[in-house]
């Protein structure tokens, strides 16, 4: 039995999402152990905010951090809000269950956006489209990393995944009923599949900046056959469990 957001259906969602018809951006950051990067996000999420057409809001959704991230980030000057359960989906679904504004706009801690994200966004919802991502670069100079963010601009299944980052309507995230909170991985590319099916997901043309510290870590090569797999037994039918014990089993400093 599938785990959709149980949190859209609750009362204290219903009234937030009507606050959510307030034109702007809720910017929700999933973060979990970030501490020894999350400084460089918070200083770009508020220069984004400060030359936003829009209001803009970003929810930190942390789960009790062991590394302090949490307390870290209340330092910096961010909104952090403590999710009950650990997990990306728990945590983005928790997030949007306490955003104020009508775009939601997922994206991950290791990853930058462009500094006019919140005109791009407005841009793509104003020619009616109700989701879409970014493009991908990668913060390291070499050929494969080249080469593999090169796919993003297709518009096919196999090449979204949340380091493009995500935005998507509030109403629409409510009615598709979010991440599923049952998925440990493929969590983000199993929602955009959902998504897509409306016929108005698009693929913005900019890029946002993510790390490739874990390619650095397990080798170019090694990581993307990786994700390869994982995303080839996911579509095959395989368990969540399996997939986690898989992704564990051989990534280096994995994060699940």
């Amino acid at each position: 039995m599938s785990r959709l957001n149980p949190q859209l259906a609750n009362t204290d969602f219903k009234k937030r999402s009507e606050k959510a018809k307030n034109t702007g951006i809720s910017i929700i950051v999933p973060v979990y152990n970030e501490a020894d990067i999350i400084e460089q996000l918070v200083e770009r999420l508020f220069e984004l905010q400060r030359k936003s057409p829009v209001p803009v809001e970003v929810l930190y959704c942390d789960a009790a951090s062991p590394d302090g991230t949490g307390n870290i980030l209340e330092k910096l000057g961010g909104n952090v809000l403590q999710s009950p359960r650990r997990g990306r989906a728990n945590q983005m679904n928790f997030g949007a269950a306490h955003a104020t504004y009508d775009i939601l706009y997922f994206l991950h801690a290791d990853t930058l956006p462009p500094q006019n994200t919140s005109s791009q966004l407005i841009s793509a919802v104003a020619k009616g489209y109700e989701s879409g991502c970014f493009r991908l670069r990668f913060d390291e100079e070499n050929v494969l990393m080249r080469f593999y963010s090169w796919f993003t601009r297709f518009d096919l299944l196999p090449f979204r995944f949340g380091d493009q980052s995500l935005f998507v309507l509030a109403n629409v995230f409510k009615e598709t009923r979010g991440f599923r909170e049952d998925h440990i991985v493929m969590e983000d590319n199993e929602f955009i599949r959902r998504l897509r099916k409306r016929k108005t997901f698009c693929i913005l043309n900019d890029f946002v900046y993510t790390s490739a510290r874990k390619y650095r870590e397990n080798g170019f090569v090694k990581l993307q056959f990786i994700f390869t797999i994982i995303f080839l037994l996911y579509y095959l039918g395989f368990s969540q469990d399996a997939l986690k014990r898989f992704y564990l089993d051989n990534v280096r400093n994995a994060g699940v």
